[in-house]
């Protein structure tokens, strides 16, 4: 045999232990599933055809108003929180010799972008609760 096709056998054995591994999986999933569905008992009665949220019967329309500013205050947490994350690499990059002044000015920046959001939910009326 050649070089070449040394080569490319052992490429295609290392993904032949991936597709053999992902075949695998499939069976095991479909194994598991199938097993359940012979094994757990089927009694269907009224009750448990009955559309059920959270152990309260359901009474009145289907449709409920929720209120958007929750969701505006976990939006609002999940861009803080993951703009914190930025603050960490860097505190690294801040301590390494020849980077002081270059970081600190484009974490300012970087603030300074945070700040002028949140002052515009503030103005804006976004974080009154009532």
């Amino acid at each position: 045999m050649s070089e070449p096709t040394v080569l490319a056998v052992d490429y295609f054995r290392s993904y032949s232990v991936v597709g053999l591994l992902a075949v695998v999986g499939v069976l095991f999933v479909a194994v598991a599933f199938g097993a359940g569905r012979l094994l757990r008992p089927v009694v269907p009665t009224p009750e448990k055809l009955l559309t059920y949220e959270c152990g309260v019967d359901p009474v009145g329309e289907g449709w409920a108003h929720t209120q958007v500013r929750y969701y505006v205050y976990a939006f609002l947490y999940v861009i803080f929180a993951v703009d914190s994350i930025f603050l960490f690499p860097w505190a690294t990059v801040f301590a390494a010799p020849g980077y002081g002044a270059t970081t600190l000015v484009e974490m300012f920046i970087f603030l300074g972008f945070l700040a002028v959001g949140l002052l515009y939910a503030w103005k804006k009326g976004v974080l009154e609760w009532t």
